[in-house]
């Protein structure tokens, strides 16, 4: 089989086309296959679709939305931006997953006045198996996905074939797709219950739904970290679909286009960490307050002031793994878990929890060649237990939406703590300020729910390595 570069397939796994519906997520998935266990990368991408639905919007009904990618392959576990899961088997020609994965398709009734009077149709995660064959002729996957959040209550089955093609940096890869809707997933998209029916809206049960999408993924190797793509695919509307009050269009495109940055070479495969730190791990405590100003140009240039919307603290535990060791920056994974205590401000207390990459750099005496201080910028995702109080309030105030899951970014500036104790304990041990920030960038992204605005918090932290 032609071997296609593996960066790509980081890349182009999440093209989620939401007017094809359900063959949305199948039309540009090409999985994580190739790289080295152990791999992480970051990247971002601008998803343009068309939705099927009658007078959706005003520009033709395109949409446009940012995806950010968290992508990580492990020996048992794996992240793949807006889908995850397990490897239950895992070899070179054949993969069985358990698999979680992003709905991306909606139906916002307040967009438009045809829609007075339908429910919400809402975003959801599908759960299932994928199985993967990978041979000379190119790469098939099968999967079976049902909804995990009572949501549709429906399921889908899907069958995707694709044939990569390596043209040096360049990888072309063509691809089709049929995917079935059971009828409760297809009639809660776009079936009209007699409730929601009025003259120009009548009621209409489409029951289930096939679907067929088709298309082509390019990518572009920049270097073996760096990588650029941009894909397209075209898909059908099945009659049963075509024909709802809700539905203006028998044919949809999209296209997807960003890249991704790997933390290692993905080319050519080797140790990212040198042999005597490859079972190097951190844990982190920290404890702080609300804060007033954003992590950009504000806390980050000296204003630590405690917010005024809400009086709230933040403890965490982190623990990290090093992926990617260097002399002057390292890279971790990083998992989270803070406690938020807003009790006192009626919100109770509860969890959130954070995973991302974090860059580290260290600063070196000129005289001694000892180190001096390190600095860290962390980037991420971050799922609350319950909205914290000052996101609730800040986006009532501007009258706009809030999310359980948010982009996560972190800052952190720290020092040794054996520049000071001789104790043994002490000497892999750190103590600084760790910025916590979630945010939805800038309510550009479907993905995290469209929201404009966020939380910041300032805490103290004292982190230890273990080897």
């Amino acid at each position: 089989m032609i071997r296609a570069t593996r960066a790509g397939a980081l890349a182009i796994v999440f093209l989620a086309i939401s007017a094809s519906a359900g063959a949305g997520q199948e039309v540009a998935r090409i999985p994580f296959f190739d790289a080295p266990e152990g791999t992480a990368a970051l990247g971002g991408g601008i998803r343009l679709g068309q939705s099927l639905y009658k007078g959706f919007d005003s520009d033709d009904q395109r949409q446009t939305d940012l995806v950010p990618l968290y992508l990580y392959n492990g020996r048992y576990l794996f992240a793949r931006g807006t889908s995850g899961g397990i490897h239950l088997l895992n070899r070179e020609a054949l993969e069985f997953n358990a698999l979680a994965r992003y709905r991306f398709q909606k139906l916002d009734p307040d967009r438009n006045a045809f829609y007075e009077g339908i429910g919400e149709r809402e975003q959801t995660v599908d759960a299932g198996l994928e199985l993967v064959l990978r041979q000379d002729w190119g790469i098939l996957t099968l999967d079976w996905l049902t909804d995990a959040l009572d949501r549709h209550n429906g399921q889908e089955a899907g069958a995707s074939y694709r044939y990569d093609i390596d043209l040096g940096p360049w990888t072309v890869s063509p691809f089709i797709a049929w995917t079935w809707q059971d009828a409760d997933l297809t009639d809660y998209y776009f079936g009209v219950s007699p409730d929601e029916a009025r003259p120009d809206r009548p009621a209409y049960d489409p029951g289930e739904s096939q679907w067929i999408t088709f298309g082509l993924n390019t990518a572009w190797r920049i270097t073996d970290r760096i990588e650029l793509f941009a894909n397209v695919g075209f898909g059908g509307v099945d009659s049963v679909v075509r024909d709802s009050p809700l539905v203006a269009e028998d044919s949809a495109s999209a296209a997807f286009i960003g890249g991704t940055y790997v933390f290692g070479s993905t080319r050519k495969p080797e140790p990212y960490v040198s042999p005597e730190r490859q079972s190097e791990w951190t844990w982190r405590l920290n404890y702080g307050y609300q804060a007033s100003a954003n992590i950009v140009s504000g806390i980050d240039h000296g204003d630590f002031s405690k917010s005024n919307v809400a009086d709230t603290n933040i403890g965490g535990l982190t623990l990290s793994k090093l992926v990617a060791d260097g002399p002057r920056v390292e890279f971790w994974g990083r998992f989270a878990a803070f406690r938020h205590y807003e009790a006192d401000e009626g919100n109770g207390n509860f969890f959130s929890y954070a995973a991302y990459v974090m860059a580290m750099g260290k600063g070196y005496s000129p005289w001694t060649r000892t180190e001096v201080f390190r600095w860290g910028f962390g980037l991420g995702m971050s799922y609350a237990d319950r909205i914290p109080i000052v996101e609730q309030r800040k986006q009532a105030r501007k009258g706009e939406n809030t999310s359980h899951f948010l982009n996560y970014l972190e800052m952190t500036a720290d020092f040794p703590l054996a520049r000071l104790f001789t104790a043994r304990p002490l000497q892999n041990c750190y103590a600084g300020l760790t910025i916590v920030h979630r945010s939805g960038i800038f309510g550009t992204s479907d993905f995290l729910g469209d929201v404009a605005g966020g939380s910041d918090w300032l805490t103290a932290h004292v982190e230890c390595a273990r080897r």
